[in-house]
């Protein structure tokens, strides 16, 4: 019998965070509390640059962003947001939103799976996913629940299950 696998992978769909994007940018030009303080957010090549005239105008810009990244079935963990900054007269944020996992990240999950999991599962690491397999189709479900209830740094999907 051929071995069951599926791929581990931290992907973000990009019309989703795009339609958020638009979302929220309707949003800020429509609220009264925006007004006058010259708040905006946009993509910047890959990232998203959020401006405003405070620093808590700012801030109150990526929490509306991260509201609707949620609505939209985006983690909040794919989203790498950075300090606020003073550039000139206004204050800036930069986020990225996270593809792929890291090499750090892909070796604790490959602990886990051998500290953890059933024994006849393997993982292998290549380059920003994880394939896991096993003969026994229910061990990896029950690796798939284990990794969902595990508080990790990245958002994780699973893909291609044979």
């Amino acid at each position: 019998m051929a071995d069951s696998s599926f791929d581990i992978v931290s992907k973000v769909d990009k019309q989703e965070a795009s339609n958020a994007l638009t979302q929220a940018q309707k949003e800020i030009e429509q609220r009264y509390d925006f007004k006058g303080v010259g708040a905006s957010i946009d993509w910047s090549g890959e990232k998203v640059l959020m401006k405003a005239a405070s620093e808590d105008r700012v801030l109150a810009v990526l929490d509306v962003f991260q509201s609707k990244l949620v609505k939209r079935g985006i983690s909040l963990k794919s989203l790498d947001a950075g300090k606020p900054f003073a550039s000139g007269k206004e204050y800036r944020i930069e986020a990225e939103l996270k593809n792929g996992i890291e090499q750090e990240q892909a070796k604790k999950i490959s602990k886990i799976i051998r500290e953890e999991g059933a024994k006849s599962i393997k993982s292998q690491i290549q380059g920003d996913e994880l394939r896991v397999s096993s003969k026994s189709r229910d061990d990896l479900q029950d690796l798939i629940a284990l990794l969902k209830s595990k508080d990790l740094e990245v958002d994780l999907q699973f893909v291609n299950y044979r």
